[in-house]
């Protein structure tokens, strides 16, 4: 009730104003770096790629001025609204008092006894039916006040929910529909109408969630002996000059993008071995030197795919044998040099294939294959690579995935799909016995 709502209305001035401004940068840009790709002074692959990256920037000023409007004209209404029903509300609040009720700054309702002379308050106290009517007339009025209140606060929650799906690309004009590059830019397409407003659906609403962490310098040793209960036995030395890795995730449209990127420089190795009730477990590994990776997934529905760099330049070597319920696996590698590689691959229905190459300068040899459940997901992965290098050389590898969680997901998707099919068969095999009965009969 305190609030000064023409707030809004200044909000939505400065709004229109920004879209002005964002008009006359528009139209420079157009004058003067968009125009260069215009001409005929500049041709081949880099004009086109110019032309194509020229004509998304100035799409996205254009839609930021169509944001800038929307937001504007979303805070128009809004002032409309909520002052209308602000006014609705104190009307409310005085016919109460002038039915003789009282009404708190929270909005509680009460009876006003102080209007009532000591011998009209006296016959109240004493008349149960005079009694029950105050009691009637209490929360009748007291329904009223919420009522008028619920309606302040369903619409301010529709104007939260309008001015937030304004602020998310609608991506109409994307993926080759018109000059739009970005999944994530601004919303040329914002709806102004307030009474259109609707919760987000979780399938297409836009999720953001970024993660950095630094570590390092740092340096330790450790050595644990097999104990009685399935643990292995290790030991551990390492020396790291720095760590750094950062994730992201983001989700728009239905359409997942997720990405990582590490970079490691420093000294470690390892040694594990054991033979528990997990089964047998002997892996020894040392590197020292740097390294780099970075990848990145995009996901829709059940399907998806991922492209991976990895980068290496110092000394490993490492041995492996291992065979428990979650992993199988053997193999030995060993280099001296730089390595650099990629890898791709794509997913569907929770099954995913991809394949690895690496260029590699110095001496080395590599070999493994085998599978493993990755601990934190539950994927199956399955792994097998081998390189050679007496100078130049390189490596191969073959990875596939298996999601149990996806996988089952997507046969519960197809059985559900089939079901629909054969009930819209039966549904149509019943019609149409019906009607050759009506024709027959």
């Amino acid at each position: 009730m305190t609030t000064d709502l023409g707030l809004l209305t200044t909000a939505a001035d400065t709004w229109e104003s920004m879209a002005g401004e964002l008009k006359k940068v528009e139209t420079r840009y157009g004058d003067s770096v968009q125009k260069i790709t215009m001409g005929q002074n500049w041709s081949g692959v880099s004009a086109g790629v110019a032309h194509t990256s020229f004509a998304a920037t100035r799409y996205e000023y254009a839609a930021a001025q169509s944001q800038a409007k929307a937001t504007a004209t979303l805070l128009r209404a809004a002032h409309e609204a909520l002052t209308d029903l602000k006014k609705k509300l104190e009307s409310a609040r005085a016919d109460a008092i002038a039915a003789g009720m009282t009404v708190s700054d929270q909005g509680h309702v009460a009876f006003d006894y102080a209007k009532l002379t000591p011998a009209e308050s006296n016959a109240y106290h004493h008349d149960p039916d005079g009694q029950a009517s105050i009691r009637t007339a209490v929360t009748k009025w007291q329904q009223h006040i919420d009522d008028r209140v619920k309606a302040v606060t369903t619409t301010d929650h529709t104007v939260k929910l309008a001015l937030g799906a304004a602020v998310v690309d609608s991506n109409r004009d994307a993926l080759g529909k018109g000059a739009d590059e970005t999944l994530t830019g601004f919303n040329a397409y914002a709806e102004t109408d307030l009474a259109k407003a609707r919760e987000p659906d979780p399938s297409i609403i836009r999720t953001k969630e970024d993660a950095v962490t630094v570590t390092g310098p740092d340096a330790g040793f450790s050595v644990t002996a097999p104990g009685k209960y399935g643990k292995e036995g290790s030991v551990k030395a390492y020396a790291d000059l720095f760590h750094v890795t950062a994730k992201g995730e983001d989700t728009l449209g239905g359409l997942k993008l997720s990405g990582v990127e590490d970079i490691y420089g420093g000294a470690r190795a390892t040694a594990n071995f054991g033979l528990t009730d997990k089964g047998l477990v002997a892996k020894t590994e040392a590197s020292v030197g740097l390294r780099f990776l970075e990848e990145g997934r995009v996901e829709y529905g059940p399907g998806g795919a991922y492209g991976r760099v990895e980068g290496f330049a110092g000394g490993e070597a490492s041995g492996s044998l291992k065979v428990t319920k979650e992993e199988v696996g053997v193999g030995a590698k060993a280099f001296a040099g730089g390595k650099a590689g990629g890898a791709a691959g794509f997913e569907f229905a929770g099954i995913g294939l991809g394949g690895t190459a690496e260029g590699w300068a110095g001496a080395g040899a590599e070999a493994f294959a085998g599978y493993e459940k990755d601990k934190n997901t539950g994927v199956w992965e399955f792994d097998a690579r081998a390189g050679l290098a007496p100078g130049l050389g390189g490596g191969l590898g073959l990875e596939i995935t298996i999601d149990p969680k996806k996988v089952a997901k997507s046969a519960h998707d197809v059985a559900d799909a089939v079901g629909e099919k054969i009930d819209g068969f039966n549904g149509a095999a019943g019609a149409f016995k019906n009607h050759i009965l009506d024709l027959a009969f």
